[in-house]
């Protein structure tokens, strides 16, 4: 189980690089270009689905991670794809990701 925690979260770790990476030229750009906005929704999909697939004893012991917002974020962007707020997307990247970031990358560590 703790291999298999630590396999997802590492899939968490990498779609925040990936979305970084994607947004580093900014809000403007984000928001003027179809394919990073898509991207960016992609990689949050992906956070939300490896959450989903941590062991209950993990998000148990992790209570300071907000993992059931973090999987209905994904289920919103899933079924609700065509009201899709650009602003609340931007949000997270900016203020939820890089502190998400800082725990996930912790329990890695604390699990290896």
């Amino acid at each position: 189980m703790k291999d298999r925690d630590s396999l997802f979260l590492r899939h968490v770790l990498s779609a925040i690089d990936e979305i970084s990476s994607f947004t580093a030229e900014g809000q403007q750009a984000f928001m003027a270009d179809r394919k990073t906005q898509s991207a960016v929704i992609r990689q949050l999909e992906i956070i939300g689905e490896a959450v989903k697939n941590l062991s209950a004893d993990l998000i148990a012991a992790e209570t300071a991670v907000p993992w059931r917002q973090i999987a209905g974020t994904r289920d919103r962007l899933i079924h609700a794809y065509f009201s899709v707020d650009l602003d609340s997307v931007w949000s997270m990247v900016e203020q939820d990701l890089p502190t998400l970031r800082v725990q996930v990358r912790q329990i890695v560590d604390r699990l290896t």
